[in-house]
């Protein structure tokens, strides 16, 4: 090797000796991917270092392949001394990949510029400095210079080790110097090239930034740390200490904070003041900030730090001496913090520790400014610290981040209890108190924060794993797994029902059932018992408060525990003083209130009852007063005052949060008045049809006295039959606490409509609408869209020109996005030549046969006036302005066209007789109204053949000029009166055509003019105005783009803040988290079959028949290239999925509108028509507008992807990562303003161990490759503390920009005409709302796209639509209680920042992490919006098993949201009537759906004991027929609540406002009769299953759907497994309960009402068992029905196995099914065993009504059934041991065996039979007794199953499970494989499925049975 000089060939000779033969380990197939250009993004963790050097030796390999090689060495080189023994993680494969190609290389290049390496090198390096460093500086962009600066750096370092340092010439040392040197300045950069020289970018220049730089720069008498370095400290280190360039750098020399987060606060300070500093400034020059822009910035940034210091007590830090430089001073303070923010990783999710941390540092600051110098004078001074840039995070961040990580790994990945360890909140809010302050300042590791004594790690364990020991005490409160969270958080609402309940009973008991009882004196004492009831419920809930809060008890303070012994004590003393009051106001007491009354012997007194509950009510009273003035509330809640914090410590617990949380009177009434006509029409409906009627019945059963039972009964002498009586209200109860939900429904949906209504909500809903009112349109956008400065009272040409670029700029991006074709875009496009003629151009949509209308109307006149024709053409404005526009564009074309001089005076003799005509009012007598058709016709035929392509110019030219003689000939001829005279005086006034023919006429045409877009588009025009002669009311043809075209126009309508400019606008950033989605789909996958023989293309091109059309049109252009045209259909597929892609776009037409914007307001009248023809100009000026306009756009507007995994994807060897990786570089490489952050995992090696160490990387798009901007060390893994998505877009957050943040997820979709409204939007941060405070988080509307592909998604967009349209609607306006649900919703970024973040992260209690962010902000004062006028596209999941895995995950995180500190926090610190809204719009909806399917068990549960007992039959011996009618009336009025129809309301309310009452009356019956409400009472089972398993046992996690759009068939096992559990069991049992009370209950037979009472349920059976598989693709096609059930007998078969995933084995899914069991407590166990013991009712009552039990009532006739049951389990247990022993080798001993017991069984039969009397009536009984039976023995099994495994009885337990998985699924199976013998079932699904899409003509059969038309796909 020629590089031998330096000495490396020894080395590189012993690696070759030891080169393993796999060469190309490293290199994966990639097809279209250069190997070459791939080394440098391979490179191993370990070994990131050398990855610039491979990526510099591919960029000059094709200038000097040599160098190149040179480089790629030296990088080995680096690698071998870096990891000598390979040890790293793929360093081996790697480094033997390079080796054989360096190898390679040394064959293949020779130096071209010398001879030998050293001067090959040194002269390239001169070349490369003198050719880019000197040459052309001035004109290279800043990115372009830190590129050349980064490959000469690399070069030299080349270099160096290739010449030896003495044979370095003097030229080449003085360039590296100059390099070195300059370099700095020339860095990779975000939005600042802050340091760069040459060319600078427009937004360096502007006024703002520079203002913000320079007070950023101000580090004038800052004094300088100087340290006493070693004399072999390295140089950086010493420049770092002497060289500072602004404000932050001086913080890092103080504290040591990282450089990547230096240069990222950097510009994130200096876009904060530049964009607050614009707002109301003129864009005159200035280069200093306003006086209150850092005051405003630092009082939003430290209001939350002012207020944690008021509420501790201690003082602020924030200190400003009188002498000090008071700017200055502010913005050390802000980037102080600002840095902190910056680095602290997951310590971001605790705000008041930051908080802490300032706290200390900020005086840290002011010693070192005031303390340490006597004055700021500038001054070093000395210190012995060494300070580096990981200083801060090593000793502040890391030990915080320790502790949290540490109680992270108690959790034991979700499945401990939440108890048992600390979460975010409970670490947070240890600096909720003072004993804060005990960890001191530098932190004191031993302090109590950071050790736990307790804590005991077993010898042998790594540190990383979990610890174990006794955890350390919780803080505030304690997340426990019980239903009672629900008590304990909405008390006042559970105690307000049941009083109510109590108050109706008694009214209704004892009067004669009118209200008015209320006030006899005896009742009116009865129902003030009421209040005793409410004493009790008191009791309970402070004791709750005391025992579930038990484990945060070490952690209270002494005034927290007095608080609650006291609420305890004065509740207790309530509860004993009431109830002994009124006991000695009744005269004859009896029962109870006899005992009581005994507490005080004989003394009474009437009134010392009421005297006693006056006391009692008098603090509600008091708190109904405050509650009528929320001001002096809120004022006393945030007080600090120690005085009125003592009034408020019994009202209230000290918190530093949820305080001053009401809202003003106006709102107050709003929302009281909501649900105080809701409870009024609750309470009377549940009193007048649900408890009166029941009155009477229930008396007349507590009269009766039963003696004969069915069974043995235990309490046969019980009073008043009291278990009849709860059977009978048990229901009723349940109904009662539910059906608030209901009302909430229906009062939700006549509200939500009335405001939606006033909010102009569907007042443009048609294109017939747009159409009448598309003229106010142009005014309504300049009065909102656009600066007030263009909002005058009409429509001038300006408004015009600014509404038609923003609408020909809409409509241009939905033909690029191909939702309408070439046609539909020119009649929607407005010209470009706007202003040309006299009047409006309208779009030709709206003038479409407006002309030949019009020319037959002239043809048809018979008047003899001009001005009558005239009138008729100017009633219609759209057809004057066409004929005008016509007239005046056929002159200029005319005029343009004609090259001759003659021939133009011609026509401009013919145009002048027209003009003088219409002037002088002679037109309909100097022209011939009937030859007007025949001159449209030739006019048409002329325009359409100037249009048309030509190959042969002239034929073409000659077939031109011939029709346009005929044109003249018509206007002369036919025409005009006096055609030939016009022609003579023509010819007389010129000269030069006297003497010349008619026939050489014309013939000169300029054929050419065509080619100008210009005049192409005035011509286009033209044509379209007279040849369409239909009315163009179906253009769009596009349903999608209809709906977006009257949307927006419609929004222009609705109450919108005014647009400011676009330099006033707040800034804002987009944030989108994404994992490992699919990004971009790859040819691959477009064409894979799945097992129908469908693909993705196929699939779309016949959901979206008419886009896949456009798109054709689109790419038919013969000079695309084909790769070009393969990326557009890449592109087509994926932009119609839920990919990231899709999102990006999206996004970006943010900065797309912004651009248009900003250029509309830079260039003012000098704007051309669009930012395209601006582009294309040559004008100087356009492109200094151009860049301006660019500037503003990135000041404002930032998109930040989060790709977590980016890193891992980049080096990963799976496809799929590999994949995308790729496809997101593309991204930044396409969208140059899109930025990607990424958790980097690198290998570093210290002290011979390797560790893994973690950063946040922000990326942008460079040349090729992605290019590194920020890098900031991580204290530790981020991701593995928290939930994932709240994780990943903590790590981002810290790169996002401006003073709002939108949260975007990865399935949404944005519009460019939407994104033209965002700045209107964000106005609404600076609008006042209730009680003087700004919103802090801004809801926006979503429209679900994914609402056409099968009836299942439409039913599901519908359900999402009205959630996002009329139910936050309610929420925001007048409930007051919406928070953040969906991604589009947009944050205060200051307030959210400094309080948090967006959302929160615990581990599994903030699964929903969303709404926990809208918690957050309404605790911590935030107010929060909904608005309507904008929109954002989301995308849902299609299949019925993905919504409900999506279903099961909403409803698994509001089970933990039952649990959390926010609910609790909020029921508490709401009002009361905010409250109500709070519970039923959030866990109170879940619960509810719960309670609906309680009421069914309840119900059937409590008729099949009174039928059972035999006490139905004897109370129906015994009653009237009378008392009858009313029990089956009372007992009728359950069941209506069953149906579910009332929850359709808002989707119906919300299509009637939006579309049409007729088109939401009418969609409402397709979707019942395509069966929505089977899915509906389908989803309900999913809710209560997973909400009701959650609070018992958790085993919450996130559930990934997929979010694929084609629809496939699921294998009946697949649905088996995800259903049985949830539906399948529940639904059997159901129907056995049915069929038991149909069996044995006889007392509705007669009656019409038992099919009403039963018709709910017996629909709600048949959905649980049946909907999977009628909602199941081709679910009834007999073949796959057939492959269904081998699948299922296969699986089911399977042993199982560790490894063995759920989808092979049964075995594997049984044991993961009965994972919450094993995680559960012993409380969650107690309660399953209570509940499984229901089951064996069925065989105590059954077995009684056998006929061999011979009508005994003896116990023992239940004793014998066990014993036949036992008997039975036992014979199976032998067959299955003996199969098992014996089956093998011993065949004939397993046969004796089985005959024997055959024998035996037929014997006892027989006996059975013939000496016993057994029926065959009582065989089937028998079975579904002893069914239930063994079910509830499996399942007490599976809680036991430690000590059953101990028994050794475990796979006796599981082959009972196998059994009855086995019956169960033939049950289900049978009816499917019955119906799917008919052909005609399966067609019906198909069209129930799809008829959405059959509606549109779709092949959707086709699709299902995969025989599809080759030719339809056969464009690739």
């Amino acid at each position: 090797m020629e590089a031998s000089s330096s000495g490396t060939a020894e080395l590189s000779r012993s690696l070759s000796r030891r080169a393993p033969s796999r060469a190309t380990t490293m290199m994966i197939d990639r097809p279209n991917e250069d190997a070459s250009a791939m080394d440098s993004e391979l490179v191993p963790s370990s070994l990131a270092s050398i990855a610039p050097i491979l990526r510099v030796a591919n960029e000059i390999e094709k200038d000097n392949p040599r160098v190149a090689y040179l480089c790629r060495f030296h990088a080995f080189e680096k690698a071998h001394k870096m990891d000598a023994t390979s040890s790293g993680r793929g360093v081996r494969q790697f480094k033997t990949y390079l080796l054989h190609r360096l190898e390679k290389e040394e064959e293949e290049t020779k130096p071209q510029l010398a001879k030998n390496d050293p001067r090959e090198i040194q002269a390239y390096y001169q070349n490369f400095c003198e050719k880019y460093m000197k040459e052309g500086v001035p004109s290279r962009k800043p990115e372009e210079m830190a590129r050349l600066y980064q490959i000469a750096s690399v070069l030299y370092d080349v270099l160096k080790t290739v010449v030896p340092s003495p044979k370095v010439d003097y030229e080449t040392r003085r360039y590296a110097e100059e390099v070195e040197r300059k370099r700095d300045r020339y860095e990779h950069y975000n939005i600042l090239p802050l340091y760069a020289v040459g060319t600078k970018p427009a937004i360096v220049e502007l006024p703002e930034v520079k203002a913000a730089f320079s007070a950023v720069r101000n580090v004038r008498n800052l004094p300088r740390r100087r340290v006493h370095l070693p004399s072999n400290a390295p140089n950086e280190m010493r420049k770092a200490r002497t060289k500072l360039n602004d404000i932050l750098e001086w913080l890092a020399s103080e504290f040591g904070f990282q450089r990547g987060n230096l240069a990222n606060q950097r510009e994130h300070i200096i876009l904060l003041l530049a964009n607050a500093d614009i707002r109301k400034r003129n864009n005159e020059e200035y280069d200093e900030l306003k006086p209150n822009t850092v005051t405003e910035l630092m009082d939003k940034t430290f209001k939350n730090y002012c207020s944690w210091c008021k509420y501790l007590h201690c003082k602020s830090n924030l200190r400003f001496p009188d002498d000090c430089d008071l700017q200055q001073l502010q913005l050390i303070y802000i980037s102080l913090y600002l840095l902190i923010w910056g680095e602290a990783s997951n310590v971001r999710f605790m705000p008041e520790c930051i908080c802490y941390i300032f706290h200390n540092m900020a005086n840290d600051v002011y010693g070192i400014l005031f303390s340490n110098v006597e004055a700021v004078s500038g001054e070093t001074y000395e210190t012995e610290e060494v300070i580096d840039e990981e200083s801060f995070l090593r000793k502040v961040i890391t030990p915080i981040y320790q502790v949290i990580r540490k109680e992270a790994r108690r959790n034991k990945g979700g499945t401990a209890s939440h108890s048992q360890w600390r979460n975010y909140d409970d670490l947070n809010e240890y600096f909720w108190s003072r004993k804060c302050f005990k960890i001191g300042w530098p932190l004191d590791l031993n302090a109590d924060f950071f050790l736990s004594s307790d804590e005991i790690t077993p010898q042998n364990e790594r540190l990383n794993q979990v610890t174990y020991g006794k955890s350390k005490p919780k803080t505030n409160f304690v997340e426990v797994r019980t239903f009672w969270n629900l008590f304990r958080d909405f008390d006042r609402m559970w105690i307000f029902f049941v009083m109510a309940f109590q108050a109706m009973v008694i009214v209704g008991w004892n009067g004669s059932g009118s209200l008015g009882a209320i006030f006899d004196k005896d009742v009116f004492k009865t129902v003030l018992t009421i209040f005793i009831t409410s004493a009790y419920l008191t009791l309970l809930q402070a004791a709750l408060d005391i025992i579930l809060n038990i484990n945060a008890w070490k952690n209270f303070k002494y005034s927290q525990i007095l608080r609650y012994l006291l609420k305890f004590g004065v509740a207790a003393m309530w509860a004993v003083l009431l109830p002994i009051a009124y006991s000695k106001s009744v005269q004859h007491p009896t029962g109870v209130v006899k005992f009581f009354s005994t507490w005080t012997g004989d003394w009474k007194d009437q009134s010392f009852y009421t005297y006693t509950v006056s006391f009692y009510v008098l603090p509600n009273i008091l708190a109904a007063l405050l509650f009528l003035v929320p001001p002096f509330r809120r004022i006393m809640e945030c007080s600090d005052m120690r005085i009125i914090k003592l009034i408020m410590w019994w009202a209230q617990p000290k918190l530093y949060v949820g305080r001053g949380m009401h809202e003003d009177m106006f709102s107050l009434f709003k929302y009281t008045s909501f649900w105080i006509m809701l409870l009024i029409s609750k309470l009377a409906f549940n009193y007048y049809v649900e408890i009166l009627p029941l009155i009477t019945p229930t008396k007349m059963i507590m009269n009766l006295h039963v003696g004969n039972y069915q069974w043995h009964e235990f309490f046969p002498h019980a009073n008043n039959n009291i278990g009849v009586v709860i059977a009978v209200w048990a229901p009723i109860v349940l109904v009662y606490l539910m059906d608030t939900q209901i009302w909430y429904a229906i009062f939700s949906t006549l509200f939500g409509g009335i405001h939606g209504a006033f909010s102009h909500l569907g007042e443009i809903r048609t294109l017939g609408m747009l159409r009448s009112r598309f003229e106010s349109i142009p005014f309504a956008f300049s009065r909102t869209l656009m600066p007030s400065e263009h909002a005058d009272d009409y429509v001038d040409q300006k408004s015009i020109t600014n509404f038609s670029q923003v609408w020909n700029e809409f409509i241009i991006s939905m033909r690029s996005e191909d939702k309408i074709s070439d046609r539909d875009r020119d009649l929607l496009l407005v010209p470009s030549s706007s202003g040309d003629v006299s009047v409006i151009q309208w779009p030709p949509f709206l003038l479409a046969s407006k002309i030949p209308i019009a020319v037959d109307m002239a043809k048809d006149f018979r008047g003899k006036e001009d001005a009558e024709l005239f009138r008729k053409i100017k009633s219609d404005s759209y057809m004057y302005s066409a004929v005008i526009e016509s007239y005046e564009t056929l002159k200029k074309i005319v005029t343009a066209l004609l090259e001759d001089d003659a021939d133009r005076r011609v026509m401009k003799q013919v145009f002048s007789e027209v003009d003088t005509s219409i002037q002088n009012q002679k037109f309909i007598y100097e022209f011939r109204m009937s030859g007007l058709p025949l001159l449209s016709d030739k006019l048409e035929k002329f325009l359409y053949i100037l249009l048309s392509d030509y190959e042969d110019q002239g034929t073409y030219k000659s077939q031109l000029i011939n029709m346009f003689q005929d044109v003249i000939e018509v206007i002369t001829k036919d025409l005009l009166v006096n055609g030939h005279d016009i022609l003579e005086k023509a010819r007389v006034n010129s000269p030069s055509i006297k003497n010349e023919t008619k026939e050489q006429r014309f013939e000169k045409i300029n054929i050419h003019l065509i080619r100008d877009k210009c005049w192409r588009e005035k011509i286009v025009r033209l044509h379209l105005l007279l040849s369409v002669k239909e009315s163009a009311i179906n253009v769009p043809q596009n349903l999608e783009a209809r709906r977006r075209i009257t949307f927006f126009a419609n929004s222009l309508f609705m109450n919108m803040p005014n647009a400011p400019r676009i330099r006033d606008m707040i800034s804002f950033s987009v944030l989108t988290p994404y994992y490992k989605e699919d990004v971009l789909y790859s040819e691959e996958e477009l064409n894979k079959e799945n097992e129908d023989g469908i693909s993705i293309l196929f699939y779309l091109q016949k959901i979206y028949p008419d886009e896949w059309t456009n798109f054709l049109d689109r790419v038919k252009d013969p000079k695309l290239p084909e790769k070009d045209k393969s990326e557009f259909l890449r592109e087509w597929v994926s932009y119609r999925g839920q990919t990231l892609a899709r999102t990006v776009r999206g996004m970006m037409y943010y900065r797309q509108a912004l651009e248009l914007q900003c250029y509309q307001e830079v260039a003012g009248e000098n704007a051309k028509f669009s930012v395209f023809q601006a582009m294309a100009s040559n004008d100087d000026n356009q492109k200094a507008f151009l860049e301006r306009a660019k500037a503003v756009a990135d000041l404002k507007f930032t998109y930040v992807v989060s790709c977590q995994v980016y890193g891992n994807q980049k080096k990963s060897g799976d496809i799929h990562n590999r994949s995308c990786y790729t496809n997101i570089l593309q991204l930044m490489l396409k969208y140059p303003s899109l930025r990607v952050a990424y958790v980097d995992e690198r290998e570093e090696t210290a002290d011979a161990k390797s560790t893994k160490v973690f950063y946040s990387v922000l990326l942008k798009g460079g040349n090729k490759f992605d290019e590194e901007i920020y890098r900031i060390k991580l204290p530790g893994p981020p991701a593995e503390i928290g939930e994932g998505k709240p994780e990943n877009q903590n790590h981002a957050i810290i790169f996002t920009r401006g003073e709002a943040l939108q949260t975007i997820d990865m399935n949404q979709d944005n519009y460019f005409e939407e994104a033209f409204k965002l700045r209107n939007v964000l106005e609404e941060f600076n609008k006042e709302c209730g009680g003087r405070r700004k919103p802090t988080i801004l809801g926006l509307r979503e429209h679900i796209f994914t609402g056409s592909v099968s009836s299942l998604a439409w039913f599901m967009s519908n359900q999402e639509r009205s959630f996002v349209t009329i139910g936050q609607r309610i929420l925001a306006n007048p409930l007051r209680v919406r928070f953040h649900y969906g991604h589009p919703d947009i944050f205060d970024r200051i307030f959210h920042i400094t309080r948090g973040g967006v959302s929160k992260a615990s581990k599994v209690i903030n699964l929903s992490e969303d709404i926990f962010g809208g918690f957050n902000s309404t605790l911590r004062g935030g107010y929060v919006t909904h608005h309507e006028y904008i929109q954002v596209g989301k995308g849902r999941d299609v299949g019925l098993n993905p919504i409900s895995i999506f279903e099961a995950k909403v409803a698994n995180g509001n089970g933990e949201q039952t649990l959390s500190r926010d609910a609790y926090r909020l029921g508490h610190r709401f009002d009361f009537y905010r409250m109500l809204s709070f519970y039923f719009t959030t866990i109170g909806f879940y619960f509810s759906s719960m309670l609906t399917v309680l009421t069914v068990y309840a119900f059937l549960y409590g008729r099949m004991y009174m039928v059972m007992s035999g006490l139905e039959k004897e109370i129906i011996r015994l009653a009237s027929p009378n008392q009858l009618a009313a029990l089956e009336q009372a007992l009728a009025s359950q069941s209506i609540f069953q149906l579910g129809f009332l929850m359709v309301l808002p989707m119906v309310m919300e299509i009637g406002l939006e579309e049409g009452f007729r088109s939401a009356i009418v969609d409402f019956f397709i979707m019942q009769l395509q069966l929505a409400s089977v899915f509906f009472t389908f989803q309900l089972g999913t809710k209560s299953h997973y909400y009701g398993r959650t609070i018992l046992h958790g085993g919450s996690k996130y559930r990934p759907t997929g979010r694929g759009f084609v629809v496939f068939h699921a294998k009946f096992a697949e649905n088996y497994r995800l259903y049985s559990r949830s539906h399948f069991v529940k639904g059997l049992e159901l129907l056995v309960l049915l069929v038991v009370y149909q069996v044995y209950g006889n007392s509705h037979r007669s009656s019409s009402l038992y099919l009403y009472i039963t018709v709910s349920m017996w629909f709600m059976v048949g959905s649980w068992l049946f909907a999977p598989f009628i909602f199941n693709p081709s679910g009834f096609e007999w073949q796959k029905t057939v492959d269904d059930w081998t699948d299922w007998k296969r699986w089911l078969g399977d042993r199982g196995g560790i490894g063995i995933p759920v989808d092979k084995s049964w075995e594997s899914w049984w044991n993961v099914e009965q994972e919450h069991l094993r995680h559960t407590n012993l409380r969650g166990r107690i309660i399953e065993i209570i509940l499984a013991l229901r089951f064996f009712i069925y065989q105590y009552g059954i077995v009684y009504q056998l006929n061999i039990s011979h009508h005994s009532k003896s116990f023992l006739v239940y004793g014998l059934s066990w014993v036949v049951l036992l008997t039975l389990l036992l014979a199976l247990k032998m067959v299955s041991m003996g199969r098992r022993r014996f089956g093998t080798d011993f065949q004939l001993v397993f046969r004796i065996l089985k005959a024997l017991l055959f024998l035996g069984f037929l014997s006892i039969m027989t006996v059975l039979f013939v000496v016993c009397e057994l029926t065959l009536t009582d065989l089937s009984a028998s079975i579904l007794a002893f069914l239930p039976t063994g079910w509830a023995i499996l399942l007490i099994g599976q809680v036991l199953r430690s000590p059953i495994k101990a028994l050794g009885i475990w796979d006796s337990v599981k082959e009972l499970g196998r059994a009855y998985e086995k019956i169960m699924g033939l049950v289900i199976f049978a009816p499917i494989a019955v119906l799917s013998w008919f052909p005609i079932v399966s067609e019906f699904q198909a069209r129930l499925l799809f008829n959405q899409a059959f509606s549109r003509g779709l092949q959707i059969s086709m699709i299902l049975a995969g025989r599809k038309d080759k030719a339809a796909s056969s464009h690739k």
